[in-house]
């Protein structure tokens, strides 16, 4: 079991979801996230804060894998300099409310 996360501009969600479609993940979570980093001043100097998505399901390692490849091949998004970004970590373990996985 996997869980695998993404990261992208929200003007971005819409290829996302499209590409989750087509890969057939149907249960995930998804939240709005404030990214920071580095780039041109803004008009107070700093640089303004993107906003941004994040998106994660637990998936079965084949159905993970797939995800991944998949993005691998998505076409570019909204900004070239910042692209959906796919991670997947391993799930040791996994209990529910009430017992079992």
């Amino acid at each position: 079991m996997k869980l695998v996360f993404l990261m992208y501009l929200e003007e971005d969600d819409a290829l996302v979801m499209k590409g989750f479609r087509e890969t057939g993940v149907s249960v995930f979570s998804r939240l709005p996230v404030e990214g920071h980093g580095a780039g041109a001043g803004g008009w107070y100097g700093e640089v303004a804060p993107y906003q941004s998505r994040m998106v994660f399901a637990v998936l079965p390692d084949a159905e993970a894998e797939a995800l991944l490849e998949a993005v691998e091949s998505w076409p570019p998004g909204e900004d070239a300099d910042h692209p959906v970004r796919a991670f997947q970590v391993d799930v040791e373990k996994a209990v529910r409310q009430g017992g079992g996985a």
